[in-house]
């Protein structure tokens, strides 16, 4: 049920990015909603299908980035590692562990689009970059962070309930 509940939202998610929050901006950088959705999802202490989730975001990801879908795809996946593994070392503080995946993530994902653009040929001054669309991307995203993880830890509770000890 959790696979197939990623697609309408992951979607739904990907389309609101595209359309809303591709327009805010502070300098250069914009929010990356799709990244928090995984990483708020993947720190889920019952969650069982985070890696489902990074695939299919990575994959709708894809569609609406002028990023190739080579680099996007396994960008989300990675970042569905770093969540994964913050929510083992920060086990009994889950919003700490929220908080270093956002920046950790955001960070990866950044380096790796700079990356592949550079190697494409795209001309990127790569000190102006950093100080002017990875740091307010950064900081952006960490507003979001807190929200969007209340969201991912209801739906989670409602897709993984505790189980009833008689």
């Amino acid at each position: 049920m959790a696979i197939f509940l990623a697609f309408p939202i992951l979607g739904l998610m990907v389309i609101f990015q595209s359309a809303v929050f591709s327009q805010v901006r502070l300098l250069n950088g914009t929010t990356d909603l799709i990244l928090l959705i995984v990483v708020a999802y993947a720190v889920q202490d019952r969650v069982t299908t985070a890696w489902h989730w990074g695939i299919i975001a990575g994959v709708l990801a894809s569609f609406a980035t002028a990023v190739p879908g080579y680099a996007i795809i396994p960008t989300y996946v990675v970042v569905t590692g770093i969540a994964i593994y913050m929510r083992r070392i920060f086990w009994q503080r889950p919003l700490l562990a929220m908080i270093t995946a956002t920046v950790l993530a955001t960070l990866i994902s950044q380096i790796i689009a700079v990356a592949v653009l550079v190697i494409n040929g795209t001309s990127i001054p790569v000190f102006e970059a950093f100080y002017l669309i990875t740091l307010p991307s950064v900081l952006l995203n960490l507003l979001l962070a807190i929200p969007i993880y209340a969201l991912m830890g209801d739906l989670a509770n409602w897709l993984y309930p505790e189980p009833i000890e008689m």
